[in-house]
């Protein structure tokens, strides 16, 4: 046997302490009934990350809230990626920097009327917010209350994508009660089919259905849910029905629990290589596309992902369904022979160990950069412990899984904060203004069709740069026995999962 396959056939007896106090946390046996007022079975999930900023609309928490269905926004997303209706009923665009939403007739979960006054107040709050939100990095928002159901919003630059950007969960709408004391708490004060009851650190959290929820009811009374970061953990208490939906199933341990459940799907998400262009080695374009070229997508997608994940095609992978009428890149540069790349000095790859597959990944890259005559050092650590390094240009290669459409399920902020020369999220330090013209006017088009080939001509133009190496596109697996448990959403915008039709029974 393989040394990686001994690791893995141990990794669930190493992890067997972690469920102790996963199944002390959850609500009982399978059998567990829900509440009486309600009917039905509670829920217990487990979640792979714990909140990180107590449960702030500002942060990585906010997409925490919006999968366990507690937070909603003006608007929605469809499974493209367009925007619909949620707390807006309707929206229209005055001019190219205005716009006006109707509401919807809706109560919070403490019982207050959602109004135009609380929607604005929220809006600027999150606008005023520090840190401020992703989803505001390229741009500013003013709202301001037309009588109680209407609601103005001004940007600061033409924004064709604001129906998008309001779906995103940083700009989740909470009622006045969230903000005390500087701080913002959504337990409580959300408009989600789900009420967040009560938090227990990064340990666990409550939930119970919202009586008075505008849509739908919850199906479910309420929900149990704990947070493990260890994957094998998650996937023990899936096999041994400790709890109803384990999020983000390792690969590892996919094949071991059965089809019957784990269910993959593409998703938006590009493991990619990003190369430090600024300084060190890969400052040099023969030296990034000599690393290019020494990487082989299909047996990383073999030895590390067992299939479960498809192979490089571009930034954009398969969840971006319109992606696949991509361009060539064009005027790519030569790449530097063996004999040149054994002379460079040692190169640092670094990655994190929040995602299982990630250091495992590390080791394939550097085996074929080492084959190619890189020498390569590795550093795996927790990604809080990486980021900020990552971002100031401290590695010389960074291994990062990346949501293309996770703030406004449009990649074209994804190009701006990841690849132009003001780019928020620049780990490659590109600075080409090719580039930077390219994505501007894509970011300037109202039009679907003409945005989307707009982006795809920026799509190659960054690949031709080599600042980013694209090595596969993941698959979700999401937990779950779909003999038992039904109305999991599996959404490549990572958007959703549990939802008011999740259900056991």
């Amino acid at each position: 046997m393989p040394p990686s396959r001994l690791l893995r056939a141990a990794l669930p007896l190493t992890a067997a302490a972690l469920l102790v106090p996963l199944v002390t946390a959850c609500s009982g046996g399978a059998d567990d009934t829900g509440s009486a007022s309600g009917g039905g079975q509670r829920l217990r999930v487990v979640m792979a990350f714990p909140p990180a900023q107590a449960m702030s609309p500002y942060g990585d928490d906010a997409v925490t809230l919006s999968r366990l269905a507690v937070v909603e926004g003006l608007t929605a997303l469809d499974r493209e990626g367009a925007a619909k209706p949620a707390l807006a009923a309707s929206w229209k665009r005055e001019s190219p920097k205005a716009w006006t939403f109707t509401l919807r007739e809706a109560t919070f979960q403490d019982g207050a009327k959602v109004d135009a006054a609380a929607v604005a107040h929220s809006l600027n709050a999150a606008q005023k917010a520090s840190p401020k939100p992703r989803v505001l990095s390229d741009t500013g928002i003013t709202a301001t209350a037309e009588g109680a159901g209407t609601v103005r919003v001004v940007t600061t630059a033409a924004d064709p994508l604001l129906p998008q950007r309001l779906a995103n969960p940083s700009l989740t709408v909470l009622s006045a009660a969230a903000y005390r004391d500087g701080k913002v708490n959504p337990a409580g004060h959300a408009t989600g089919p789900f009420t967040l009851a009560s938090v227990k650190g990064a340990v666990s959290a409550t939930l119970e259905r919202n009586e008075h929820y505008w849509g739908a009811k919850a199906k479910a009374p309420g929900a149990d849910v704990t947070f493990v970061a260890d994957g094998t953990a998650r996937a023990n208490a899936l096999r041994t029905k400790a709890v109803d939906v384990a999020e983000y199933v390792p690969i590892s341990q996919a094949s071991l629990l059965g089809e019957g459940l784990v269910h993959e799907f593409p998703s938006a998400r590009t493991n990619g290589l990003s190369l430090n262009t600024e300084h060190g080695v890969f400052s040099d374009p023969a030296m990034r596309a000599a690393a290019r070229e020494a990487i082989d997508s299909k047996a990383l997608v073999k030895a590390v992902y067992e299939g479960r994940a498809d192979s490089a095609q571009g930034l954009l992978g398969p969840g971006v369904r319109w992606a696949a009428a991509r361009q060539d890149p064009a005027g790519r540069a030569k790449a530097a022979s063996k004999a040149e790349v054994a002379k460079a000095p040692q190169i640092v790859l670094a990655t994190y160990t929040n995602r299982p597959e990630l250091p495992e990944a590390a080791t394939v890259v550097q085996q074929q950069l080492q084959k190619r005559g890189f020498t390569v050092k590795q550093v795996v650590r927790d990604y809080a412990q990486l980021e900020a390094d990552a971002l100031a240009g401290k590695y010389d290669a960074f291994i990062q899984a990346r949501n293309t459409l996770l703030d406004t399920a449009d990649p074209v902020s994804y190009l701006a904060s990841d690849f132009t020369c003001d780019g928020s999220f620049n780990i490659s330090q590109l600075c080409d203004k090719r580039v930077d013209t390219d994505v501007d006017k894509a970011a300037a088009l109202a039009g679907t069709d003409a945005r989307h080939r707009a982006a795809m001509t920026a799509e190659a133009r960054i690949l031709s740069t080599d600042a980013l190496v694209p090595l596969l596109h993941e698959r979700f697996v999401q937990g779950y026995d779909d003999s038992r448990v039904h109305g999991v959403a599996l959404d490549p915008m990572e958007r959703t999962l549990i939802t008011a039709d999740t259900r056991v029974g």
